[in-house]
């Protein structure tokens, strides 16, 4: 079975669907908050060219989805699959992000179960990667489970801290 990179999933707070060109100015909106990118290595992405270059490779990864709040229909975030490995049987989950006003837990707790949920039809572990620094980022990974399971460096030689999820440890 092959992975569904793009699957529309739905919730009791949210829905998921593949991300659009046209989702450009929705997600921007939510993006230009300098506030949501504090602890993230790239402080800048509130910046309208670092955001357009954050979206153009969302929509180039074939993996990106949107966050829509049910009770308003509006966009409020997004997230995306990446790095499919099927001989490891793992996935990244990242570059995830949500307006301040949907902070807190709920909401980033139903997307992630939501996204995880889909991503144990295909592989039996799923891999988050969190900057050292981003504390809010690494708190939310506890929050729904996730252990931390050493470090990587990416392409640009900046360390992120690796979470995984085994399916084994996944509570529906």
């Amino acid at each position: 079975m092959t992975f569904d990179l793009q699957p529309t999933l739905s919730g009791e707070l949210l829905q998921l669907r593949p991300l659009q060109p046209a989702d450009y100015a929705a997600l921007y909106a939510v993006a230009s908050d300098p506030l949501l990118w504090e602890q993230h290595p790239v402080r800048t992405r509130y910046q309208e060219p670092v955001f357009q270059e954050l979206f153009q490779k969302s929509l180039e990864s074939g993996g990106a989805l949107v966050a829509i709040d049910n009770s308003t229909e509006t966009i409020i975030g997004s997230s995306r699959f990446n790095g499919y490995d099927p001989h490891a049987s793992e996935i990244e989950i990242g570059w995830s992000f949500l307006a301040r006003s949907h902070w807190g837990g709920r909401y980033n707790r139903e997307m992630k179960h939501l996204m995880l949920q889909h991503a144990f039809r295909f592989v039996d572990s799923v891999l988050f990667l969190i900057g050292p620094g981003n504390i809010r980022s690494q708190r939310a990974m506890e929050k729904i489970s996730a252990l931390r399971d050493g470090s990587r460096f990416d392409q640009a030689g900046c360390e992120d801290w690796l979470y995984r999820i085994r399916a084994t440890d996944f509570i529906v």
